[in-house]
């Protein structure tokens, strides 16, 4: 169950942070959400354009051994981020519980859209329909076959790894309620996590930690 965190060594700002997004946008929940797509689609599209797309990044050794485990079909991942970097790094069994900044659709015909497309301008060249990102904005749902999936994940699990999150953002955290209740909880996170339960806290960074990981 990964997080923000897994991806600033990538060269991505993650969000609660005193150098995230967050920090630096007092509104930046408001620009991020349902509400503010739908009262001001421009203004919505720059935000993005502006502050949620590294089209440049590439995945880091993190994203590359989680990749290299579910390959190896011995893990899964779900994860709160929307960059596309879990994709790039060949994972398999991955839920991306928040959908993925780099899968763009028109809302008026349905059709995908290259994201090439969509940072160049935010209508369908076809019918004018506006355009917007497969991801999931502050007052929307959640997908139900991603709850699905990642609830299988977690009732399959011996192992559960929570690594570079606060943990603090719900329903993703509540997931963990749900895991296997044989199964061992080990966090890798630079900042210390509170938890209702017995878990391993491992506080590393997590680029070191998993190039020390053998696959």
């Amino acid at each position: 169950m990964t997080g923000a965190g897994v991806s600033t060594p990538s060269g991505i700002p993650d969000y609660r942070s005193k150098n995230g997004l967050y920090t630096g946008h007092h509104n930046a929940e408001y620009y991020l959400s349902h509400a503010y797509l739908a009262s001001d689609p421009e203004g919505f599209y720059h935000y993005l354009k502006e502050n949620l797309y590294y089209p440049d990044a590439k995945p880091n050794v993190i994203h590359q051994k989680m990749a290299a485990l579910t390959q190896q079909g011995r893990a899964g991942v779900i994860t709160q981020n929307i960059d596309n970097l879990y994709q790039m790094a060949g994972t398999k069994n991955l839920v991306e519980f928040h959908g993925n900044l780099y899968q763009i659709y028109c809302t008026k015909c349905g059709q995908d859209v290259p994201f090439q497309d969509y940072l160049k301008a935010p209508y369908h060249n076809t019918d004018q329909g506006y355009l917007r990102p497969k991801v999931v904005l502050y007052d929307e749902g959640i997908a139900q076959q991603n709850v699905d999936r990642s609830l299988k994940l977690l009732r399959q699990a011996d192992l559960v790894v929570i690594c570079g999150t606060s943990f603090r953002v719900y329903p993703f955290a509540g997931l963990i309620d749900y895991r296997n209740s044989a199964a061992k909880v080990m966090v890798i996170n630079e900042e210390p996590l509170q938890l209702p339960f017995e878990f391993e806290m491992v506080q590393a960074n997590a680029v070191d930690f998993f190039e020390g990981v053998t696959v």
